[in-house]
């Protein structure tokens, strides 16, 4: 208490019996026993509200010593097993943590990490992946502002995350405990499968595979690609002390349309410890792009052939030419090619409006113009009679679908009537148009779409001059039939806005994250945050089947499928008020990544211990790293001092006993006949 509290407290002290003395024995001259106790009771009254208002407090001081935290890390992930190091681990932990010289020194801090990190004191070995990276951003958050080192018991074998060695502070030792036999053993290895998940059936895909080896000796190895019992490619690789790695680019066949599974392998005659690594699931999902194009015309065309043999260059497309009468059930085209129409396609165009077929408009010098501005809105068109030839541009701003610059603007001009054209829709122009070097204004090549429907639009007739020049020019018709066929694309794909989008993979390897999000949309298309989602499982060979809730998130419902084993799978979900359905399935590859390694990454953890300052130490020298940390000397305990701040007097029991000699006060004045 300081000497200004005390200073105060007498001053209250003198204040309150002053003004009790004033009030009941200076002023009434009568010091009987009454007024003594009434001066007593008032004296009581002030000096309670007097201290109230003062709150003197007691200062105690008591000292805690602060030691430094020691995070030891135990990497929990099924590779330790693999490694067969899990029994030496757990002794490596025991033996660090029970150590009694380093409980005095340091505060120690016990964590497991796998794909995910946090404390523990026991270890299964049995987490899929492996994330070092965390531990860095999760002991930096824990321990902030504070020095502290850091002991990692792994065999440094990352499969996830970003590169661990420049996670880490460098400020921040780590003496990384390296786990695993160093041996180096000869091993084969798929380190890596690059294909693209999806491709078209009947054409030819690519892929890319890395392989690895580790060892001294010269190694002739079989690389194979199965499908199944088939092999689909073959070739023989070697490595050796100075080659160690091949690439192999490899072109397959998509002969059958689905989720495709493949398995690339190496194997050689040499004895490995670890075989498991030597091959690689993957799959790719082949997509069936055939379409049926119908091109209608009432004339005979160089365009028509020229249009027909572009098409079929892709053997998934097939072409009709028909008349505008003898079409018949328009639903077994894909896209509706209007050639010039005429007067006689008004049943036609009656008809697509009717069903909402997509559509591609070639006018020319035949072209019913009057007839087409009542059966489309996208463009109006007010042509004179007097003939024009237009010359075409490339717009590379264009970006409905990927389509190179193939010398347009070098192209025989085409031909159709001259006046004017107005675009009335969101038109994407591909190729605009010009007259004698003059533009014109008016698009030659353009697309629409409204409400899933797409339609495209050629101002003039002439394209099979086009097809030849590009020839003339590349000696190939590569490049005009890849236009035209990218055209066909565009138009033949189905863009319908459904109600209910699901989006997930056709494969998953095992152990990722297998993640389904969906959204549902109401009749205005906007999205309902007040649907009820649900996805049924089902695996196709046991038919064991599980059934989830989709849990909303920001824009969209969720669900994980994390722990579902190998194997193929279908799946349902429902949006349980409207009772609408999306079916699907996925196939889950056998794939353990915790299994690819034969030997701890010590490469890897020399480097982190070098750039942290720390050190490195193998099982054997956990004496050493023992003595290490107790023997630095920017470990050292701190001692603080907490002051706390105690009220000299309650509050509630003062005011209590205020209260009481208030009353005490009126109850024995009243009684005296004194009020």
């Amino acid at each position: 208490m300081t000497a200004s509290t005390i200073l105060m407290l007498l001053l209250s002290i003198a204040v309150a019996a002053g003004l009790a003395f004033y009030q009941y024995l200076f002023k009434n001259g009568h010091r009987n026993r009454t007024n003594l106790l009434l001066a007593g009771l008032r004296f009581v009254t002030i000096l309670g509200v007097l201290l109230l208002l003062l709150n003197p407090k007691v200062s105690r001081n008591s000292y805690e010593t602060q030691k430094t935290p020691l995070a030891v890390v135990v990497d929990n992930s099924a590779s330790i097993v693999d490694l067969k190091a899990d029994a030496e681990a757990k002794n490596l932990y025991q033996k660090l943590t029970s150590d009694s010289r380093l409980k005095d020194k340091f505060d120690i801090q016990s964590y497991g990490f796998a794909s995910d990190f946090g404390p523990s004191e026991t270890f299964d070995f049995k987490g899929k992946q492996t994330n070092i990276d965390q531990v860095s951003r999760n002991l930096k958050s824990i321990n902030r502002n504070r020095d502290y080192p850091t002991i990692l018991l792994s065999d440094g074998n990352q499969t996830e995350g970003n590169d661990y060695i420049y996670g880490f502070p460098a400020e921040h030792k780590v003496y990384p405990v390296i786990l695993g036999d160093t041996t180096t053993f000869l091993d084969l290895r798929v380190m890596q499968v690059n294909v693209n998940k999806y491709a078209f059936h009947k054409n030819k895909f690519p892929v890319e595979v890395f392989l690895q080896y580790s060892g001294t000796k010269n190694v002739n190895a079989s690389f194979t690609i199965l499908k199944g019992g088939s092999v689909l490619h073959r070739q023989q690789v070697s490595f050796s002390n100075s080659k160690r790695s091949e690439v192999v680019n490899v072109l397959l066949p998509a002969d059958n349309v689905g989720l495709q599974v493949f398995k690339a392998s190496l194997t050689s005659a040499e004895t490995e410890k670890n075989t498991y690594n030597n091959s690689k699931n993957f799959a790719v999902e082949v997509i069936d792009q055939r379409s049926e194009i119908g091109i209608v015309s009432t004339i005979s065309h160089p365009d028509l052939g020229a249009l027909k043999r572009s098409i079929e260059s892709n053997s998934q497309r097939k072409v009709t030419i028909v008349k505008p009468n003898a079409v018949g059930d328009l639903g077994r085209f894909n896209v509706v090619v209007l050639y010039q129409p005429t007067p006689e396609f008004r049943p036609l165009l009656e008809n697509i409006k009717k069903v909402g077929s997509n559509t591609f408009v070639i006018t020319g010098d035949n072209t019913d113009f009057n007839l087409l501005n009542q059966f489309q809105s996208q463009l109006e068109f007010r042509m004179s009679s007097q003939k024009e030839d237009y010359i075409a541009g490339f717009d590379p701003d264009f970006n409905l679908f990927a389509v190179d610059d193939i010398g347009f603007s070098s192209f025989p001009p085409l031909e159709n009537a001259f006046g004017t054209v107005t675009v009335k829709g969101n038109a994407n122009v591909l190729l605009g148009s010009s007259i004698r070097n003059i533009e014109s204004g008016t698009p030659l090549l353009a697309f629409f779409e409204n409400q899933g429907k797409r339609s495209g639009y050629l101002l003039g007739e002439g394209i099979w001059k086009w097809r030849l020049q590009a020839h003339v020019e590349n000696k190939s018709f590569e490049k005009f039939d890849v236009f035209a066929d990218k055209i066909m694309q565009y138009l033949s794909s189905d863009n319908l806005r459904k109600s209910l989008v699901v989006n997930h993979e056709s494969f998953y390897n095992s152990g990722e994250a297998i993640a389904i999000t969906a959204q549902f949309f109401n009749k205005n298309y906007e999205f309902d945050d007040r649907a009820r989602l649900s996805i049924t499982v089902t695996n196709k060979k046991t038919k064991q089947t599980k059934k989830y809730d989709l849990l909303k998130t920001t824009n969209s419902y969720k669900v994980n499928l994390n722990g579902l084993a190998a194997g193929q799978y279908t799946f349902s979900v429902r949006e349980l008020n409207s009772n609408t359905v999306y079916n699907s399935y996925f196939e889950i590859l056998d794939f353990d990544i915790e299994k690819q390694f034969v030997n701890p990454d010590l490469a890897k953890l020399y480097q982190l211990a070098a750039r942290t300052s720390g050190k490195s130490f193998m099982p054997d020298q956990v004496d050493q790293l023992i003595k290490t940390l107790l023997e630095n000397a920017d470990y050292k305990s701190v001692e603080k001092e907490i002051v706390r701040k105690i009220p000299l007097i309650d509050s509630l029991l003062m005011l209590i006993l205020i209260a009481c000699t208030l009353a005490s006060e009126w109850f024995i004045r009243k009684y005296n006949g004194m009020l």
